[in-house]
């Protein structure tokens, strides 16, 4: 399989399991259609036009030739000199790495990352909250995020690609996307009673298994195990963290526990005094179980040998 339909097929993958209606998706790329129509025509040379194609701007190929086939690839939560290295190092003794793919993003990927936090106030209005209330405690968070990732250097991991020639990649959203789609659904069909219930589902997945052995599984951060669970919602996609604002809207929305990667002690504090129970599944877990779901699909379309690195642990299904 060719590097472009790699990337092509993890676009549309993502979008298939994206939480956002068609509708919601064509009007997020409307968006920023209008967007790129609207710049002067120096800016418009400047601009990633990807970002028209598909919503997913912190999923990009970072280096190589869409030309170039691939058959082994080497996957990891993080991506980075030592890794690009280890690649290097790798193919030294012939294990033919054609590919280094990364969850979170580097390069321009990073940079743009702000940009997929919209979909957040798709969810969040899916979840009852006011589409204009949720606008604007989104980009109130969205410029913050953007403020926050301007001074770093984005381009590290890419360059060192470049100098060693590894073509390198990053798939965040459309993972992301997956272990959404997949443990809602498993919540609404189960239907958990209690908080323990919740805990016990969760448990029960291999991804989240693999977790506890290394003393990061799934635990309850707010609330007792013994609270009922009330409607559940799994807060996993949208690039990062949304607004801690928003938790008085989930609770008067009738959201009684929320499964989260992780949570800073910001938005932890201002969660808890909401008495919303909240479950951190673990970020490296759900980052894995996404990023597995994915594998998955893309390895029917083409028999990959697929090497983990950087706390990826392949589990198949």
């Amino acid at each position: 399989m060719k590097l472009g339909a790699i990337y092509e097929f993890v676009i549309k993958k993502g979008l298939e399991k994206d939480p956002r209606t068609k509708n919601e998706l064509k009007s997020a790329l409307n968006r920023i259609k209008r967007e790129y129509r609207v710049l002067k025509a120096e800016d418009k040379k400047h601009f990633d036009k990807e970002r028209i194609r598909h919503p997913y701007a912190d999923t990009r190929i970072l280096y190589g030739d869409r030309g170039q086939t691939v058959r082994t690839i080497m996957v990891g939560i993080d991506i980075e000199a030592p890794e690009l290295l280890t690649a290097h190092l790798l193919n030294d003794k012939d294990a033919g790495i054609d590919l280094v793919m990364s969850h979170h993003p580097s390069g321009i990927a990073l940079v743009d990352l702000p940009q997929v936090m919209h979909v957040q106030t798709d969810i969040l209005h899916r979840m009852g909250i006011n589409l204009d209330v949720a606008k604007s405690l989104m980009k109130e968070r969205i410029d913050e995020t953007s403020r926050n990732l301007l001074p770093r250097n984005h381009q590290r991991s890419v360059d060192v690609a470049k100098l060693l020639n590894i073509p390198f990649m990053c798939v965040h959203t459309p993972a992301d996307n997956h272990v959404v789609h997949f443990l809602q659904k498993l919540f609404e069909t189960k239907k958990p009673g209690r908080v323990s219930d919740a805990l016990r589902i969760l448990k029960t997945i291999p991804e989240y298994r693999d977790a506890m052995f290394k003393a990061v599984g799934p635990r309850l951060i707010a609330g007792k195990e013994s609270n009922k669970s009330g409607k559940v919602f799994v807060d996993m996609t949208g690039g990062t963290e949304g607004s801690k604002k928003v938790f008085a809207r989930l609770s008067q929305a009738g959201i009684g526990t929320i499964v989260a990667m992780h949570l800073s002690e910001e938005h932890f504090k201002i969660a808890k005094s909401e008495f919303i129970n909240i479950i951190i599944a673990g970020h490296i877990a759900s980052d894995n179980l996404g990023l597995n779901l994915l594998l998955d699909e893309l390895t029917k379309k083409d028999a990959f040998n697929i090497i983990p690195c950087s706390g990826f642990v392949r589990v198949k299904r």
